[in-house]
């Protein structure tokens, strides 16, 4: 196991801390995620960076650049205060969702692409960081990160209650935008080496199984990260050792850690149970 692992360090440098990286950011942007209820929207802003990365090769742009000037332009529209509106946020996550992923397959159907390309493309594979890759994520992983620490407490108020944030004198508005954008920046950076599939896994597992173990802030944010970098080593270990696509493996590692967490917390319950029982007795 050690030699594998050794193996791995050595030949996919840029694929191990890029998926630590990207494990660790998106797993604390899930906790936000989940305590406002919009799980679907990883998945969906990682569908639109994909469009956006298959609209940049088509134009010979980068691809970062298609996919943040589409992604951010669907944050603006996400930051809209859709409580009030007859249609819900998750509608309209869910309209974005089926659009980008039909223009995805749209824009590389006449491309002339091999299959192995559009997969590449839309699906994007870990162990294929290359160091410039490394770098885009890096810049822009490491201040989202800062971001999110420095303002955690606004943040965490304006996602738990609006109300009563806006009578402690938050500008709600404002920290919802800034915390969209920061997620937009995010998953458009992962998009190319992690796909959808893996930036919706560690936006929304991980931070599942934090909160499945902790009810404090801090420890679910780190326990979030230690289960995403866990997932990523773990999957990327079973993906070289076993010839298995990287990318999903390290997102059923993920959801094996998650049913680990269930039987976790399953069985502390029971033993509280059991112990105030005995207490009563």
């Amino acid at each position: 196991m050690w030699e594998n692992m050794q193996t791995i360090f050595e030949m996919f440098p840029e694929a191990v801390i890029a998926g630590a990286v990207i494990g660790a950011i998106c797993a604390m942007l899930g906790v936000f995620v989940i305590l406002k209820r919009v799980v679907f929207i990883g998945i969906a802003l990682s569908e639109v960076a994909a469009c956006g990365i298959a609209a940049a090769i088509m134009c010979h742009i980068h691809p970062f650049l298609g996919a943040a000037a589409l992604t951010l332009a669907t944050v603006i529209v996400l930051s809209y205060p859709f409580e009030s509106n007859r249609l819900p946020r998750d509608a309209v996550l869910g309209i974005i969702f089926v659009l980008a992923s039909a223009a995805s397959i749209l824009l590389v159907a006449n491309s002339g692409f091999g299959l192995q390309d559009v997969k590449a493309l839309l699906y994007g594979d870990l162990i294929l960081t290359s160091d410039t890759d490394l770098t885009l994520i890096l810049a822009i992983f490491i201040p989202v990160g800062v971001y999110l620490l420095s303002f955690l407490r606004p943040t965490l108020y304006t996602f738990l209650d609006r109300e009563a944030a806006r009578v402690l004198g938050l500008r709600v508005v404002l920290w919802e935008l800034l915390y969209f954008f920061a997620l937009g920046l995010t998953v458009s950076a992962a998009s190319k080496v992690a796909g959808a599939l893996l930036v919706f896994c560690y936006l929304v597992v991980a931070p599942s199984t934090a909160l499945l173990l902790c009810r404090k802030l801090w420890g679910v944010l780190v326990i979030s990260v230690v289960a995403a970098v866990a997932a990523t080593m773990g999957g990327l270990y079973v993906s070289f050792s076993r010839d298995l696509p990287t990318n999903q493996t390290i997102a059923a590692t993920a959801c094996v850690v998650l049913a680990a967490a269930v039987v976790v917390s399953a069985a502390c319950r029971v033993l509280l149970l059991a112990m105030h029982v005995v207490e009563k007795r």
